[in-house]
């Protein structure tokens, strides 16, 4: 399995360590930054994510009880997700929009595992890459490592269902995870900052159209990204995968 999975973590080493070496730039991120958030939008962020995570380490906790040989390709998945949302490319307005890499997990391990995973990859940013933010975490996983997933699990599944190819599926899945991600980012910063004139609505359009000018095609890059893992995962590492529920379906 260690052989296999060679070439992966071979490029996700290379894409951290040329992120690592452009990390002390100063950082504007889709990620809502450190102390942005009026604190009772914190608790409020935090209380709603927390339960997602106690019931995703169970989740996982029961999924490497019964396949312990998964562990290396849950820690890829997260080691994907920690390399793509951390590539932030500047937008016109002076922030910056970047992929979140979380659709591979959720399609693979589902939508509750990936939570934790995308969690703990904004807390290692947080730490680690001044990307994002410890107040600022609650709001951030919520977005970006749970409803992210969940629409990305849902759109796969919705897709098999219609019966849409696998990597249309997975392609979807990846792309519309990755723009829902950024529309609840908008409906966070609108709510904690409506507009003078207009309110909610108007400040929700703003931050949206400043983000879906960049991250349209980022999340387009991104769908088909994942297409392309996860057909070389399904071509060299199929020993581990035909554990998953979504891999024996892609196989049949």
């Amino acid at each position: 399995m260690k052989i296999k999975l060679n070439w992966a973590f071979g490029v996700v080493a290379g894409l951290t360590a040329y992120f690592w070496a452009n990390s002390y730039e100063e950082a504007y991120a889709m990620h809502i930054m450190e102390g942005f958030l009026p604190f009772g939008w914190v608790i409020f962020w935090w209380a709603l994510t927390i339960p997602f995570l106690i019931f995703g380490m169970r989740n996982i906790q029961k999924r490497l009880k019964e396949h312990p040989e998964l562990k290396t390709m849950l820690g890829l998945s997260g080691a994907f997700a920690f390399v793509l949302s951390a590539l932030k490319i500047p937008s016109v307005t002076g922030s910056c929009s970047h992929p979140t890499g979380v659709g591979l997990g959720a399609i693979l391990f589902g939508p509750t595992a990936m939570s934790v995973l995308g969690t703990i990859v904004l807390l290692f940013q947080s730490l680690l890459l001044a990307h994002g933010g410890l107040t600022t975490l609650g709001a951030n996983a919520f977005s970006m490592a749970i409803v992210g997933p969940f629409i990305a699990y849902g759109v796969y599944r919705l897709g098999r269902k219609l019966n849409l190819s696998f990597a249309i599926s997975v392609f979807l899945a990846a792309m519309l995870g990755d723009l829902g991600t950024y529309l609840v980012t908008s409906v966070q910063l609108a709510l904690a900052f409506p507009a003078e004139v207009g309110g909610f609505l108007a400040s929700f359009v703003k931050f949206a159209s400043i983000f879906g000018l960049t991250q349209i095609p980022l999340a387009v890059s991104e769908g088909l990204l994942t297409v392309i893992v996860m057909n070389l995962l399904l071509k060299y590492n199929m020993s581990e995968l035909h554990h998953l529920p979504t891999v024996k379906e892609a196989v049949k």
